[in-house]
């Protein structure tokens, strides 16, 4: 008999561990390797936007899906939609200002893969610091404010947020710098406040004691859509089965990411985030499922700012949505 329960003991264990590291690994679609371009390319930034990604990378999301991802790294959204536009990577990350100014513009005929970030409450804030002129929000009037360039999203967010306040955004000199020269820009006094969104923002306030403002995600722009992956629309109908496994490794990864515990060590290696400031900023809300209504704001308010002049409707540029399935 204590033989027997022995047995069926260890049995049972062993049971336990095979549904447990089922649980824990991603499992393979039934359409992994059916796939008409196993090795893609995807053009990103070194931000914390990336987690999910680089979860989905080295947890092995892509690998089930039968997708060798590579990143290849640009200067700016910008530069990484150029980059999927011309044809040298398939899918980039990019703000979703961005895209919509290039389909208004006919530089691009984008359309969006999968949702990457919206801003979360106090994730990406308009700063000072204690010797800048710049005490409230109202005293943004006719100052000096560092974005990282025109029409991108740090420059709509505060416009906005400016506007809600009763603040002429025409007024402002508007300073567009690389994001990790604001924190020293401020401390030297050349701007009197700055867009700042995390990690630079936990950083200014480690480096330079700078403070917030305002959350730029805030009022019209609460929980704004900020970040996404776009494709070519001749990329996303000669792709349909890539576009699917993709869309799937990063919906599972994006589920993945809600742990900080699994995100923070990949944004402290590949955002070269220092380990403290990871621990203490603010993480933006991670999607994956394109919703047209949520997204539609994005050019409506580049139209009500005057950025473009006529409607864009997203729900035609969002590509055929997928699920886990």
């Amino acid at each position: 008999m204590p033989q027997r329960a022995s047995t069926r003991r260890l049995a049972v264990l062993a049971l336990v561990a095979v549904l447990l590291g089922g649980c824990s690994q991603p499992k393979s679609s039934s359409a992994a390797g059916d796939v008409e371009k196993p090795s893609i390319r995807v053009a990103i930034l070194t931000t914390v936007d990336l987690a999910p990604l680089w979860l989905a990378q080295e947890g092995g999301y892509f690998k089930a899906e039968g997708l060798d991802v590579q990143t290849d790294v640009g200067a700016s959204g910008q530069d990484t939609l150029t980059r999927m536009a011309s044809g040298q990577d398939d899918i980039a990350l990019s703000t979703y200002t961005l895209f919509f100014l290039a389909k208004s513009s006919g530089a691009a005929d984008v359309k969006l893969v999968t949702d990457g970030t919206s801003a979360s409450p106090r994730s990406n804030e308009v700063v000072t610091v204690p010797n800048s002129p710049v005490k409230t929000v109202n005293d943004l009037d006719g100052k000096r404010i560092a974005i990282s360039s025109k029409n991108a999203a740090s420059d709509v967010l505060t416009r906005s947020v400016m506007r809600d306040h009763g603040i002429d955004p025409g007024r402002v000199q508007w300073v567009a710098m690389p994001l990790p020269d604001m924190s020293t820009a401020l401390a030297q006094g050349r701007v009197d406040a700055a867009y700042q969104p995390e990690p630079f923002l936990t950083q200014a306030a480690k480096t330079a004691g700078a403070y917030p403002v305002i959350d730029a995600a805030s009022g019209s722009t609460q929980n704004f859509p900020l970040t996404g992956y776009g494709a070519t629309a001749k990329w996303v109908q000669d792709h349909p089965k890539t576009l699917r496994a993709f869309q799937r490794a990063m919906l599972n990864a994006t589920h993945a990411a809600v742990d900080r515990a699994r995100i923070e060590p990949l944004v402290v290696r590949n955002a070269r985030v220092d380990r403290d400031i990871a621990s203490l900023m603010v993480m933006p809300a991670f999607g994956s499922i394109l919703d047209a209504r949520r997204i539609q704001r994005v050019p409506d308010l580049l139209q009500q700012l005057g950025v473009v002049q006529t409607r864009i409707d997203a729900s035609s540029m969002i590509a055929p949505q997928t699920g886990t399935g």
